[in-house]
This record gives C-alpha cells, sequence and structure tokens, in this order.
C-alpha cells in the first residue's frame, strides 16, 4: 500500500470531463482521469479527482 487515499473506481462511472462530457478513463499509476475527447487529464489528490480544465494536464 502506498499510504495515498485510493481513487474509489465506481464514482468513475458518474464523472465526466466537463469540457467535453465524454467519458474518463482512469490511469492509476499517475493517479489521474484521462479525458481521450479534450486531451487532458485531470489529477486526483488525496483520493479526490480536481475536475477543473485550469488544473488539467494537457496530454500530447
Amino acid at each position: 500500500m502506498s499510504g495515498k487515499p485510493e481513487f474509489d473506481r465506481r464514482m468513475l462511472e458518474a464523472l465526466v470531463c466537463p469540457e467535453t462530457r465524454a467519458q474518463l478513463t482512469y490511469d492509476a499509476e499517475r493517479q489521474e482521469l484521462i479525458s481521450k475527447a479534450a486531451h487532458l487529464a485531470y489529477p486526483i489528490r488525496d483520493g479526490i479527482p480536481i475536475m477543473l480544465v485550469d488544473e488539467a494536464r494537457k496530454l500530447d
């Protein structure tokens, strides 16, 4: 166990990208929710997804 709070994968079913309303995928290694449609990665901090476009990382 890494000591980080776990992200509840069931929450993923209820969350969508705030930019495109598209489905998200979970990247457990990087602790991010990925929006392929918007090419953004939303961080998960202390088990809480930060669903703000300004906080998202742009994907190549």
